[in-house]
């Protein structure tokens, strides 16, 4: 393999934020022995930092204290270095060790949000769940507009069946990012669990609404497919359990006003199933197991 190459690989993973560690630390070493390191300008440094990530992952500790020591060099004092130095601490001393280090940096700049995520991963990781969630609260208090901090406490809440703080945590990812619709289709999801149905279809709809073909396509000639298809079954879901008590309908605790037309839209959900179920050609790999599905839909 080329350096170029390696090169190119590497910044396409920085790019898609992929950590891919043990390709990037085959890669980083290629380019450490080609001796290139000095060439490539200010992309060294960005190289460093992920070279120096992918070494902790595979638990070659000595190359990441190099990447440590040259990037304390020419960067002292840099809040991204002392986070990675916080990070390779966080790999042999102990956790108590880790969060007095990464609650000095914080009394010295409590701006630094990457070094309150690591708090809170670190709280996490050792199963303090009461304090990653406050400190994860305290830090979405000065950080408000941090998409994937409310992501993490909403994840945090699901791994502790607390369905409803989650839902609460995805209304302000909808808030900050309302376009996205795999959010919506994991709020839908989340409000499915917690036995809001009434929201929690009307959101998978949103989701159809926001994914199913395009404007010049009608419903009726496109097919559901990816994400499209993941809301329909939930739409399918709902209605069956509505189906089977009337009451879920009107006991919403967000007070989201009860579907209409119930019977239709269960019906729709099941022609939409069937029909990305019987496509053919390269849209045909979802038909796999479609007799299964036929017959789920078609159960009462």
């Amino acid at each position: 393999m080329s350096v170029q190459t390696a090169l190119d690989q590497l910044a396409t993973y920085r790019a898609q934020n992929a950590r891919a560690s043990q390709d990037t630390f085959e890669k980083g070493t290629l380019i450490l022995q080609k001796n290139v390191l000095h060439k490539m300008g200010d992309e060294s440094w960005a190289f460093l930092e992920q070279f120096a990530l992918a070494a902790i992952d595979v638990g070659r500790l000595d190359v990441t204290d190099h990447c440590l020591r040259t990037l304390n060099d020419k960067f002292p004092d840099s809040p991204r270095v002392d986070c990675l130095t916080g990070i390779r601490m966080e790999a042999t001393e102990t956790p108590e060790t880790a969060l007095k280090y990464y609650a000095e940096l914080l009394e010295a700049d409590p701006t630094n949000a990457a070094v309150w995520k690591r708090r809170v991963s670190v709280f996490r990781r050792t199963g303090k769940i009461d304090k990653a969630v406050h400190e994860l609260s305290q830090y979405l208090d000065t950080f408000y507009t941090d998409v994937e901090g409310w992501l993490e406490l909403a994840d945090i809440y699901a791994t502790c069946n607390q369905y409803e703080y989650s839902l609460q945590s995805l209304m302000h990812v909808l808030l900050l990012a309302p376009q996205n619709p795999f959010y919506v289709l994991q709020a839908a999801e989340t409000a499915y669990t917690a036995g809001d149905l009434a929201l929690s279809i009307k959101m998978f709809l949103t989701v159809v609404d926001m994914t199913d073909g395009d404007d010049s396509e009608s419903l009726v000639e496109s097919t559901p497919l990816g994400i499209t298809v993941r809301a329909w079954y939930g739409v399918k879901l709902c209605t069956k359990h509505i189906a089977q008590d009337p009451r879920l309908a009107t006991s919403s605790p967000s007070n989201t006003a009860s579907p209409k037309n119930v019977v239709m839209l269960d019906e729709l959900a099941t022609e939409r199933l069937r029909v990305a179920y019987s496509s053919s050609g390269q849209k045909g790999e979802i038909a796999k197991g479609r007799e299964e599905v036929f017959t789920w839909v078609a159960a009462p």
